[in-house]
């Protein structure tokens, strides 16, 4: 029911998001990184997967500590109850980040003026900051540059005495993880190593240091730092080829169908009538659309399965539905009510997020993001649905430091 008392149906679409599978691909992760521990990267809600959930359940899989882009995206797990250490690595040089500090956030530090930030927090509430300064070793993002890493230095050991920070470790991020054997990744390694070592030569014990994406974590276990930060391989993504391990991609993205009907050879179908059927077919309406994370440039380029068998989508994708070909004699194979599966684990030969990621001339990363609108979010724990939508049964649970 809605505020008003009102009985509202249920989301015609849907992402349903498996906890089981975030829990093993930690697992997985926890193996590759061979005894480095692992930050779970949970930013942009959990990759459109939902943060307080899947931290849970990356927590329960292994990984002792969360990564996350902004301040806010921290105070809401901190807010759920989640204890685990918590890294946030992107805001402005001018913001009050007081909060992060009374939260037990800790910051990077990705330039030399997001130093005086921190500071003048540290200063303001009297709590020591826990920092990570960030090195641009080669992805000319953010971070800070080797040329001004001296000075920053210098900064950071005199913060240090005078008790304003804890410098837990230096991280930095790569450019070339998902092409393994890049001469890039070795430069970009070495130039962190370097780091490390003038920042513990100056007396910062730096214990936990961190460049490995997932494509990292899974082909670079030997790169000698203390902590791996996978993200898209935590949902089940690989970035690589073959990563050489079992990933379970977590999220299912479905929608019911609304309706069949049969058309005449040579009927048009949805706006521009961009498709005629070639012959007397049947056809269904699948209740999803471009507002919902369907994109219009897969238009006549995907397919849904519904019943286990694969089915094309014809004519444009539109705002709030699109259109699939059952063919000219489906029987009752599908009828109003069932449900087509967008993309989900491919376990069945269904569609995926990769091969959405393919006709799209884009990543995987940006299509399970993109799922948006009115697709309503399920979680699925130990087979079951989780009611209450914070994807543990009773409530939170809070992960340990």
């Amino acid at each position: 029911m809605d505020k008003m008392g009102l009985i509202v149906p249920p989301a015609p679409c849907r992402a349903e998001i498996d906890l089981d599978a975030i829990e093993h691909n930690a697992r997985v992760l926890l193996r590759s990184a061979r005894g480095a521990r692992v930050m779970a990267v949970v930013k942009a809600d959990a990759y459109g997967h939902g943060a307080v959930p899947v931290s849970l359940a990356a927590l329960r899989g292994g990984a002792d500590a969360l990564g996350v882009t902004t301040i806010g995206e921290a105070l809401e797990l901190r807010g759920a109850g989640i204890d685990a250490e918590i890294l946030a690595w992107l805001y402005s040089a001018g913001d009050d980040v007081r909060s992060a500090l009374e939260a037990d956030v800790d910051l990077a530090v990705p330039g030399p003026g997001h130093l005086d930030t921190i500071l003048d927090a540290a200063r303001r509430t009297g709590r020591r900051a826990r920092v990570t300064p960030k090195i641009d070793t080669g992805l000319a993002r953010s971070g800070i540059t080797l040329d001004d890493w001296p000075a920053v230095l210098d900064r950071l050991v005199d913060a240090s005495e005078e008790g304003l920070i804890e410098v837990t470790g230096l991280m930095a991020h790569f450019a070339h993880a998902d092409d393994p054997g890049n001469p890039v990744i070795d430069q970009q390694v070495a130039r962190l190593h370097e780091c490390v070592a003038q920042a513990r030569a100056r007396g910062l014990d730096c214990p936990v240091n961190h460049h490995a994406n997932s494509a990292a974590t899974l082909t670079r276990p030997e790169d000698g730092f203390e902590m791996v930060r996978p993200g898209i391989a935590l949902y089940g993504l690989s970035p690589v080829d073959d990563p050489g391990v079992e990933l379970i991609p977590a999220m299912t993205f479905s929608a019911e169908v609304l309706m069949t009907k049969r058309l005449a050879a040579g009927q048009g179908v949805s706006y521009g009538h961009t498709w005629h059927a070639p012959r007397d077919t049947t056809v269904a309406l699948v209740a999803a659309g471009y507002a919902d994370g369907v994109w219009r440039l897969l238009s006549g380029r995907l397919d849904v399965s519904i019943g286990g068998r694969r089915y094309p989508n014809v004519g444009r994708v539109c705002m709030d539905q699109f259109v699939v070909d059952l063919g000219p004699d489906p029987g009752d194979a599908v009828r109003a009510g069932d449900t087509a599966v967008l993309f989900g684990a491919g376990s069945d030969g269904g569609p995926t997020a990769a091969e959405w990621a393919r006709a799209l001339g884009t990543i995987h990363y940006e299509v399970v993001t993109a799922v948006r609108g009115r697709a309503s979010r399920q979680y699925v724990l130990r087979g079951h649905h989780v009611p209450g939508g914070n994807g543990v049964p009773g409530g939170h649970r809070e992960g340990q430091r």
